[in-house]
């Protein structure tokens, strides 16, 4: 019983700590300790709502209507470009964490929910494969390994969005915002080409 737990935890971790859009901005805004707590509450629990309904038997739904992720992918590829303009332009008037305009939690919310259910491959990643793996365990421990998988994700948003606090003392400069946000803007084209191509 642990062992199928521990497995969905380790899979799940090796899908979502792979830097992507959605990590980029929990640790973006870990570092300027802006409405942490409710980012990391929608990404844990978007994961947790698309791994349970993937173990439920969604990933077969979503296998079979193919055109629900062609739409997500253009819409995730048009809302990543418009984010990575956002960055560019943050780039170029950089400021220090204590001179960045404060964004509304409604605000944050609706990013980080965006940047969470508009990528196609969180889809892919989370109701069909790690739904399909839970499956192959069996009835009796199918939901252990979904469980492990919703734990990972636990561990890993809320290590990454507190964690990135002790970050915000080094990167005070505006100079390194610059590269920050620059390095976003970059990360954001790069997955958004990606969506189309793949």
């Amino acid at each position: 019983m642990w062992t199928a737990g521990i497995t969905g935890m380790l899979t799940g971790l090796a899908l979502i700590v792979a830097i992507g859009a959605q990590n980029a901005f929990v640790l973006r805004q870990g570092v300027r300790k802006e409405h942490v707590g409710a980012v990391v509450a929608v990404c844990m629990a978007g994961d947790a709502l698309l791994i349970l309904g993937g173990t439920a038997g969604i990933g077969a739904l979503v296998t079979r209507f193919p055109e629900a992720l062609e739409v997500l992918r253009w819409a995730g590829a048009a809302y990543l470009l418009w984010f990575a303009v956002r960055s560019f332009t943050a780039a170029l008037r950089p400021s220090s964490l204590a001179e960045q305009e404060p964004r509304s939690k409604n605000s944050v919310i609706a990013t980080t929910a965006a940047l969470t259910f508009l990528n196609p491959h969180v889809y892919l990643d989370t109701v069909v494969l790690l739904g399909s793996l839970a499956n192959q365990q069996g009835a009796g421990l199918r939901w252990v390994f979904a469980g492990g998988a919703v734990t990972g994700s636990v561990l890993w948003f809320s290590a990454l969005g507190y964690g990135a606090r002790g970050l915000a003392g080094v990167l005070r400069s505006p100079r390194t915002w610059r590269w920050i946000d620059a390095g976003i803007g970059i990360l954001m084209v790069f997955l958004a080409i990606r969506l189309v191509l793949h």
